[in-house]
């Protein structure tokens, strides 16, 4: 029986995984396809496992990370932490129940791809959103000592509005790190998070785990000011490596 795997998600026209794995399996050998699944409502999971029984796993991505939990049989400890899944490890059963595992890879996609650009003055961090992937983010800052704040809309309990970007946390924050879609291919590609880009300078690192384009005009803007950019592809591709480790272990 050909397996399959796949992605969840809406929508799905800006991922590149289909092509990745697709194209992997074709120059490896591999009897196996990846098929995007796209659902506007996550309570649609249950009807695509029930009529794929060849699915081994699949990926999460926007607005799922989070609401894709409650389907979940067992949670890794590291996906536990974050609190976000974006792979899912799918088993059966002698009676051919499935059975979903959640992981994360997003971590150790930004982690790797983040460290070699780090230097001595990247010590506070702002990230740009407070969904699923921002918790992954967050996650990976911490092991790698980095202090961080989350700046969101409106100002609640976890995060500060974006009207409250003051000169000294600007100055003092030379990390900026956006996990929101603004900038994506089929979200608001002509937008970018609402920080005062007047105030960046050389010192200032922007990573934006968006990868579809790979110069959205968060990193455009902050280029124009002569900060160090970083698009999401290599974290994109480094976390889909990390996927197909989970799905064959």
């Amino acid at each position: 029986m050909r397996k399959k795997f796949g992605i969840i998600g809406y929508p799905l026209g800006q991922s590149a995984s289909p092509a990745f794995f697709n194209s992997k399996f074709a120059n490896e050998g591999i009897d196996a396809e990846y098929i995007p699944f796209e659902i506007a409502d996550i309570n649609e999971l249950p009807r695509i496992i029930a009529e794929n029984p060849e699915l081994c796993g699949f990926n999460v991505t926007i607005p799922y990370k989070v609401q894709v939990m409650q389907y979940l049989g067992s949670i890794s400890d590291e996906a536990k932490a974050i609190d976000a899944v974006n792979v899912v490890k799918v088993t059966h059963g002698a009676d051919g129940t499935a059975h979903l595992t959640g992981h994360n890879s997003d971590v150790i996609g930004f982690t790797r791809s983040l460290a070699p650009l780090l230097e001595e003055h990247h010590k506070k961090a702002l990230i740009l959103g407070t969904g699923g992937a921002s918790k992954a983010i967050a996650c990976s800052l911490r092991s790698l000592g980095i202090e961080y704040l989350f700046v969101s809309r409106k100002e609640s309990e976890n995060a500060i509005a974006y009207a409250q970007l003051t000169d000294d946390i600007m100055s003092q924050h030379t990390l900026i790190v956006n996990c929101t879609p603004l900038g994506m291919v089929g979200h608001a590609i002509d937008q970018c998070p609402d920080i005062p880009y007047g105030k960046l300078t050389a010192k200032h690192l922007l990573y934006d785990i968006v990868y579809n384009p790979q110069d959205t005009l968060f990193l455009q803007k902050g280029a124009q000011a002569g900060a160090a950019t970083k698009s999401g592809y290599e974290m994109w591709y480094l976390q889909a490596l990390a996927s197909w480790e989970i799905w064959n272990s």
